[in-house]
């Protein structure tokens, strides 16, 4: 749950102008452990709270075109 609550908090910078770089270092790799973790601990709200934020921040990147 601390995973997806980080890769949340650093959704939220980069979601604004020219900060979604921040997407790859700070929202990505957080919300991949929190899945991970989440899905060994059988946590269902990390679970969903990081599969959210990586989809999130995939959309972000895809808009900016930082992952095609």
């Amino acid at each position: 749950m601390i995973f997806g609550i980080l890769a949340a908090l650093g959704l939220l910078l980069g979601l604004l102008p020219f900060f979604g770089w921040l997407n790859w270092l700070f929202v990505l790799p957080p919300a991949v452990l929190g899945l991970i973790f989440g899905a060994l601990a059988r946590d269902r709200g990390a679970i969903t709270l990081s599969a959210v934020v990586a989809v999130l921040g995939a959309l972000r990147l895809m808009l900016g075109g930082g992952f095609i």
